[in-house]
């Protein structure tokens, strides 16, 4: 823990490193750095609840400013003092994201280390998470949802194909997808990530971490976690993503509390998806669009790990799809509009925010 220790106040600390000896992007120096409690406590107003923008089972997050003006996110970390369980969520999220740079991938800016204090500090991500925005009524529009899961297919992307060795996420979920401005996503939250299996083996055993509703099932029950754990957690947000349903919901009837127990039945059914879609969507999709999102969200939710797609398979065909739903959308525009052969201009085509 020596190389965590505050020093000096804003003191840059060098993790000079590459992920792998063969790794297909060396990092050859990235900076961390260290603020002082004082400095934090001031951003975040002495972490008053007003500042509380997020809680999850590690601790709390607070919106802050530096002294700089730069705004920030700060997450103060819960130390279990029996299973140390927080502090090494700590020290494996600044060496992951001190090494693991992507424009899908939230940005670490520094850490601090006083006393029992852990504190985190990232980029500030003013539209929250993709969690948030399902639960809203104002509904996120077909071809967002489309573009938050590719942006979050091509984070994991990173970590699996990128990355030497491999990076397993282990807890993706919508509440770790976050938003910035223009809704682009960022994969947040790495203290549970793992480095992958390398070599002849098959897979990492690890004591089984991670949400409810979002374990892989051969994960759940052997504590074998591999890629395709990923791939399965990525098939449930997916499936939030179209049916504007939360993975786990207890206030829903016994049968549906499980997003995928309840919708499973309809993924084999081309004639029956639009039973689950979103219906604040309002039907405002593309129907082919919608049954090929299905049959990927399906692939991925597979039982056997085996049958799952590696992720560069899903961001092609996500990117693909994404393609078709704007050139659709662009369709209907120039055929509604008046007078009828006047051409769009560049800002008809682009993906609304909302």
């Amino acid at each position: 823990m020596n190389c965590f220790c505050s020093g000096t106040r804003r003191k840059d600390v060098g993790i000079e490193s590459s992920l792998g000896s063969n790794s297909k992007t060396k990092v050859k120096r990235a900076a961390a750095t260290s603020y002082s409690f004082r400095e934090l406590a001031a951003a975040a107003k002495g972490f008053n609840e007003e500042n509380l923008i997020g809680e999850g089972g590690f601790g709390k997050v607070y919106k802050g400013r530096l002294s700089t003006g730069q705004l920030v996110a700060i997450k103060q970390l819960r130390l279990d003092g029996e299973t140390h369980q927080g502090n090494r969520e700590f020290v494996t999220e600044v060496l992951m994201l001190s090494l693991l740079h992507h424009s899908n991938l939230v940005k670490l800016y520094g850490y601090c280390t006083h006393g029992d204090q852990r504190l985190l500090v990232y980029e500030y991500m003013p539209m929250g998470s993709l969690e948030q925005h399902l639960s809203e009524k104002k509904p996120l529009s077909w071809r967002t949802r489309l573009m938050i899961g590719v942006g979050a297919a091509r984070g994991l992307q990173y970590l699996h194909c990128i990355a030497n060795p491999p990076v397993i996420y282990r807890d993706l979920k919508s509440a770790n997808i976050l938003l910035d401005s223009n809704l682009h996503p960022k994969l947040s939250d790495f203290g549970l990530a793992k480095l992958g299996p390398v070599g002849d083996n098959t897979h990492v055993s690890t004591r089984v971490m991670g949400t409810y509703g979002y374990c892989a099932p051969e994960y759940a029950m052997s504590g074998k976690l591999t890629l395709k754990s990923d791939i399965y957690c990525f098939g449930v947000v997916l499936l939030e993503l179209i049916t504007g349903r939360k993975a786990m919901d207890v206030t829903r009837k016994h049968r549906e509390q499980s997003l995928v127990a309840w919708a499973r039945p309809y993924l084999s059914d081309r004639r029956k998806v639009t039973q689950i879609v979103d219906p604040l969507l309002e039907r405002n999709y593309p129907l082919r669009c919608l049954q090929n999102a299905i049959a990927i969200t399906a692939m991925c939710l597979q039982e056997q790990p085996n049958l799952r797609p590696p992720i560069s398979d899903i961001v092609v065909a996500l990117e693909y799809l994404a393609s078709e739903s704007v050139s659709e959308v662009s369709r209907h525009r120039q055929r509604s509009a008046s007078p009828p052969r006047q051409s769009l201009s560049p800002s008809d085509t682009q993906t609304d925010p909302h």
